[in-house]
C-alpha cells in the first residue's frame, strides 16, 4: 500500500517510563531517552492509494490524529506503539482495525492553513473530535506555528529519536504484529505551539512532565507500507 502523510506536525511531551511501561504489552519495553519516556501527538493529512496506484478522493484523502509511543522489542528492534488513532474515514478505520489491528478510531477532523509572508508556511491548526467506537467527544484542538527549515545537521538526537521510526507494532491477545514503513527521512521545520488543548493524550492515562513540548512541523512524504510481520 502506498501513502502520502503530508501537513505533519508532531507535538512531543517527556512522560514517566514506568507509567508507559504499565500500559505496553510484555512484548515491549519502553525506549527511553536521558531515562525519560516521549508520547507524541501527530495529526496530519493522508492520501491512501491502492496497489494499483488508484485513489478515491472523498474515500482516500482524509485527516488522522494518532497518540504513540517509543519502544523497543525483544530482538532490539526500535519503533512506534500506538494508544490510538483518529482517522476522519470510517472505511479507513475499519480496514485498519481488522487488517492490521491497530486501535483506530472514528472522529470528525478538519485542517486549516494560514499562509506566512511571501506566501511561506505560517501556522496550520487541526481540530479533531472522536465519534466512534470508546467515550464520544473526546477532542483535540491545536495551533502550531511554522518557523524555518532544519539545516543538515542542526538536528540533534532527540530530534532524530523522536521522527527516525520505521516500525509500527502492534498486539491482540497472543498475537503480535509488525508492519515496516518505508520512506525518505522527514523534511522538517521548526515548530512552536501557539495552542494546544488536547484530550487524546490525557485519555491515554498519561501526564506529561511540566514545560513546553518540543514540536516538528514536515510537509510531508510518500510512504510504502508493508504487510504486517507476525
Amino acid at each position: 500500500m502506498t501513502q502520502r502523510w503530508e501537513r505533519l506536525t508532531f507535538v512531543h511531551w517527556p512522560v514517566d517510563p514506568e507509567v508507559v511501561g504499565r500500559l505496553l504489552p510484555p512484548e515491549l519495553a519502553v525506549d527511553t531517552y536521558d531515562d525519560r519516556a516521549w508520547v507524541s501527538l501527530v495529526p496530519f493529512h493522508m492520501r491512501v492509494a491502492t496497489p494499483g496506484g488508484r485513489a478515491v478522493p472523498w474515500a482516500s484523502h482524509f485527516c488522522e490524529t494518532n497518540v504513540r509511543t517509543y519502544v523497543v522489542d525483544r530482538r532490539g528492534r526500535r519503533g512506534i506503539w500506538f494508544f490510538s488513532l483518529e482517522a476522519a474515514r470510517l472505511g479507513a478505520v475499519l480496514v485498519a482495525r481488522t487488517g492490521f489491528r491497530l486501535p483506530y478510531l472514528w472522529a470528525s477532523m478538519t485542517l486549516t492553513e494560514t499562509g506566512g509572508p511571501s506566501g511561506g508556511p505560517g501556522e496550520i491548526r487541526y481540530e479533531c473530535r472522536r465519534r466512534w467506537p470508546g467515550p464520544r467527544g473526546t477532542s483535540s484542538r491545536v495551533r502550531i506555528r511554522i518557523g524555518p527549515r532544519y539545516q543538515p545537521g542542526e538536528l540533534g538526537p532527540l530530534d532524530h529519536f523522536l521522527t527516525a521510526r520505521w516500525i509500527v507494532f502492534s498486539s491482540t491477545g497472543s498475537s503480535h504484529r509488525a508492519v515496516r514503513a518505508h520512506h525518505e527521512p522527514w523534511p522538517l521545520w521548526r515548530a512552536h505551539p501557539e495552542e494546544i488543548d488536547d484530550g487524546l493524550v490525557r485519555a491515554t492515562g498519561l501526564l506529561p512532565l511540566p514545560g513546553e513540548p518540543l514540536a516538528h512541523y514536515s510537509p510531508g512524504v510518500d510512504v510504502r507500507i508493508g504487510p504486517p510481520e507476525r
